[in-house]
């Protein structure tokens, strides 16, 4: 075949094949069926305080997201009960002014009543029931002993950008695994007296009775702004008072958070492999019912 006649053939080729795909063009309509909304728990009881839970329901995909659709979501008129093996207490159902022209609910101890209070207490477990809808979600969760850190000092930032301010600290800590498995802690930092943010977990699974040195703990901070510069906020900076919130937990709470927090990591991502979040709510319920031992220690950053 000449030149000329080759190159006529892939154009007549290339004429015949967008043709085909002109030809096979069809609009496709994809139907999303929506889901019933599920049960959403949030509850803890923390050692010398009253347990608390806030109900919700979860919220369409699809669904525009403001402070009137999150009041709607919050589920009312439940049956509410924690029990520790020696008495069981009913929850009441208690509302807040936002400042915004809506409200927060939350469930938690009637403090009119001295009969039904409850604090947490160290080696106790604690079942939370609920009854919403007419179906009934239970969990259980113990506060553990806790075993803080052996010292916490302030340094230099473990690895530093070109963003990383020059005037940056970064805790740090030491700790010895006791020699028992099953360890958990979820660490809580506050600066300056402002609200105590989550920032990390840990495991002992792999460092069980060990002694773990230079442990590199991250500054917590609210991640729900737009404009939001980590290289600041997960640091310290002179004059700084912190306070690190070192909580025991148990292996239900840890796995709830540790996949959350891996699912929080990879919205976006593309490439991530889904994640299910390891609820420790029964029946469908979503959530998590958590009992927390806590160490609090305060330090100046130098």
């Amino acid at each position: 075949m000449s030149y000329r006649n080759n190159r006529l053939y892939l154009s007549l080729l290339t004429l015949l094949l967008s043709c085909l795909l002109l030809s096979c063009e069809k609009e496709v309509k994809i139907s999303l069926a929506g889901t019933p909304p599920s049960v959403v728990v949030q509850g803890a009881i923390e050692t010398n305080l009253p347990p608390y839970v806030v109900l919700t329901s979860t919220i369409s995909f699809f669904e525009k997201v403001d402070l009137k659709t999150l009041e709607n979501s919050f589920l009312h008129n439940a049956t509410i009960t924690v029990a520790d093996g020696s008495k069981t207490v009913p929850l009441k159902e208690y509302s807040f002014d936002t400042g915004s022209s809506s409200k927060f609910y939350v469930y938690s101890v009637d403090t009119a009543n001295l009969a039904n209070l409850m604090f947490g207490q160290v080696g106790r477990s604690y079942t939370l029931t609920i009854t919403h809808g007419g179906a009934t979600y239970t969990s259980v969760t113990t506060i553990p002993p806790v075993k803080g850190p052996d010292s916490v000092w302030f340094a230099s930032p473990l690895f530093v950008r070109a963003t990383t301010p020059a005037n940056a600290r970064q805790l740090f800590a030491n700790y010895t695994d006791p020699d028992t498995m099953g360890n958990y802690v979820r660490y809580f930092t506050q600066r300056n007296g402002d609200r105590f943010f989550p920032s990390g977990l840990f495991s002992d699974e792999v460092v069980n009775g060990k002694v773990v040195n230079n442990i590199a703990l991250y500054g917590g901070y609210d991640n729900t702004g737009e404009d939001i510069n980590r290289d600041s906020l997960i640091y310290f900076f002179p004059g700084d008072s912190v306070t690190l919130k070192w909580a025991e937990i148990d292996k239900g709470v840890y796995k709830f958070w540790n996949t959350m927090q891996f699912a929080q990591n990879a919205v976006g991502n593309p490439f991530a492999s889904p994640i299910n979040v390891q609820s420790n709510i029964s029946n469908g319920a979503v959530g998590v019912w958590a009992g927390y031992s806590s160490l609090l220690i305060t330090r100046i950053a130098p």
